[in-house]
């Protein structure tokens, strides 16, 4: 029997919503992973970068959730390895973690910040 070429062609992924940014949480839901999986996918290949809004969250742009959508597909359904999808992706070794202070803050401004948090935290205990 013939097949119709309708029959060939590949259903696309599940659609998600066309936005400028999108948070962890609804990576995590689109991609269907938890997001401690995200986080540690971001150790591992540092081409899987999001940036970081001012609060420190997690901000992904699609060509971020595109990639997230592209490693699940290698490492899930195409068996990769971790070492695999790096190579795939361009043989890049995984940065060492660094803890740094955001971008768009001072060391005043978080020194600023770490004060009241603490306040607010020492208001809670009384």
């Amino acid at each position: 029997m013939h097949r119709s070429s309708a029959e060939n062609i590949v259903k696309p992924q599940r659609p998600f919503p066309d936005k400028l940014f999108y948070k962890i949480g609804e990576v995590s839901r689109i991609a269907g992973v938890e997001p401690y999986v995200l986080r540690y996918w971001e150790t591992e290949f540092p081409f899987l970068k999001p940036r970081k809004n001012k609060s420190g969250q997690r901000v992904y742009i699609r060509k971020d959730l595109e990639l997230v959508l592209q490693i699940k597909k290698l490492l899930y359904d195409d068996r990769f390895t971790i070492e695999g999808v790096r190579k795939k992706f361009g043989g890049v070794e995984p940065p060492k973690p660094v803890q740094s202070l955001p971008v768009q803050s001072s060391a005043h401004e978080v020194i600023q910040r770490v004060k009241k948090r603490l306040r607010d935290i020492l208001s809670h205990l009384q």
